[in-house]
C-alpha cells in the first residue's frame, strides 16, 4: 500500500480575513489528490481556537464547521514528535504530519507566527517560512529591502504613533497628493484610504491605526497594477502577468472578491517584452524577500514604462476563480498541478 503523505490544512483564524481563508481552503481542500495526500483540517475559529475538524468540507465555506465534528487540537512544539496533539474522547492522541498547508490570510496566520510554530517543530511548511512572512507581511521593511536592490518603490513615510496636526502636515510635505495610509501589517486592503488633500489626512491616520501599530503613507503611482503568481524554491516557475483594470478609486476589500467597477485582465494588455520585464522583476523581488514555496507579488506600471514594487502576498487568495492560481494556469498548470507542486516543494524542501 502506497503511504500517503500527511498535510495539516490550516483554515479560518483570529483575522479580519477569516471568511477569505474559509473560500481559500475549500478550493485547496476540494482539489487536494485524495490519492496522494492524507489530508488534517485544522480550523481556527475567529477567537483563536484550534479544532481538528472531521465534518463535511461544504459547511467550511458556509462558516458552520465549528458547531459539531470537532476536537481541540495544537501542534507539538517538539521537535520529536513532528505532529498533531489531538484530544478526542479523554484521551490525547498524537497525528504523525508531513507537511502543515496554512490557507490564512492577514495577521496570525500570514505574518509568520504559524510559520515560526512550524519552524520550531521541525514540520515542513508549505509557502514562505517566517522571515520572508514577516517581511511580505510589512510594507515598510519590503519596500527598504527592495528599495536597496535598485527596484522602484513608492516614496513615502511611516510613523509608529498618531502625529498632530502639524506634524502631519510637516512629515507628508515632500509628498505629492494623492496619498495612500495604509495600516504597514493588514491584508486584503483593510485599513486603506485614499486622500486628495491635508483635510483629510487626520481622520485616515487613525482609520489605518485601527488596524496596526504602525502606519505608511504613499504616494499614489499613476498607471495600474500588475501580478506576477511566482512558484518555487531554487528554480522558479512564474505565471502570466494580469492587470488590474480599476473605474474609480482604488482595488479595495470590496473590489477585490466582488470586483464590482474593476476588472481582472489575464493576461495583461501589455506587450510581450514589457510582461518579460514584470516577470524578471517579480522573481527579483521573491529572492530578495527569502520568499520560498509560493508569493504573488504586486506592481505598478506607469504610463512611461517604469514598474513600481507595491507588495508581495506570501499567502494570495486560492479560491478556483484567485489570481494566484488563475495567472499559473495561463502557463498551462491546472489548480490540482499548482498544489501537488507546493506540497512537494515543502516536503522535498
Amino acid at each position: 500500500m502506497t503511504h500517503k503523505t500527511a498535510v495539516a490544512i490550516l483554515f479560518g483564524g483570529c483575522s479580519t480575513e477569516y471568511e477569505v481563508s474559509l473560500q481559500s481552503a475549500y478550493s485547496v481542500i476540494s482539489y487536494l489528490d485524495q490519492t496522494k495526500y492524507e489530508a488534517h483540517l485544522i480550523g481556527i475559529t475567529r477567537e483563536g481556537t484550534w479544532l481538528y475538524y472531521q465534518g463535511d468540507i461544504d459547511r467550511i465555506p458556509e462558516d458552520t464547521w465549528s458547531s459539531s465534528d470537532c476536537f481541540p487540537t495544537i501542534i507539538s512544539p517538539n521537535r520529536t514528535e513532528h505532529g498533531l496533539y489531538l484530544m478526542r474522547g479523554g484521551e490525547i492522541e498524537l497525528i504523525h504530519l508531513d507537511a502543515v498547508f496554512p490557507v490564512l490570510h492577514g495577521k496570525n496566520g500570514e505574518d509568520g507566527t504559524v510559520q515560526g510554530l512550524c519552524e520550531l517543530a521541525g514540520i515542513p511548511i508549505v509557502g514562505c517560512g517566517m522571515e520572508s512572512s514577516v517581511l511580505g507581511m510589512n510594507k515598510h521593511l519590503a519596500h527598504t529591502l527592495v528599495s536597496l536592490d535598485g527596484i522602484e518603490v513608492p516614496k513615502s513615510i511611516h510613523f509608529k504613533r498618531v502625529p498632530t496636526q502639524a506634524e502631519q502636515l510637516s512629515m507628508t510635505s515632500g509628498l505629492t497628493y494623492p496619498l495612500y495610509v495604509k495600516p504597514v501589517k493588514a491584508g486584503s486592503s483593510f485599513g486603506i484610504t485614499k486622500v486628495g488633500n491635508p483635510s483629510q489626512l487626520e481622520e485616515a491616520i487613525h482609520t489605518a491605526f485601527s488596524h496596526d501599530d504602525t502606519v505608511i503613507v504613499e504616494e499614489s503611482i499613476p498607471g495600474f497594477e500588475v501580478g506576477c503568481a511566482v512558484l518555487g524554491n531554487e528554480n522558479l516557475i512564474i505565471g502570466e502577468v494580469d492587470e488590474i483594470e480599476l473605474s474609480d478609486g482604488f482595488f479595495d476589500y470590496t473590489e477585490k472578491y466582488t470586483l464590482k467597477t474593476s476588472k481582472i485582465h489575464m493576461p495583461a494588455r501589455i506587450d510581450s517584452q514589457t510582461a518579460d520585464r514584470i516577470r524578471e522583476t517579480a522573481g527579483r523581488i521573491y529572492r530578495i524577500l527569502s520568499c520560498k514555496g509560493l508569493s504573488r507579488v504586486d506592481m505598478f506600471l506607469t504610463p512611461d514604462g517604469r514598474i513600481v514594487f507595491n507588495e508581495v502576498n506570501t499567502i494570495p487568495g486560492f479560491t478556483s476563480h484567485s489570481r494566484y492560481p488563475n495567472m499559473l494556469k495561463g502557463i498551462g498548470m491546472t489548480f490540482e498541478e499548482i498544489i501537488d507542486a507546493l506540497i512537494r516543494l515543502a516536503v522535498e524542501g
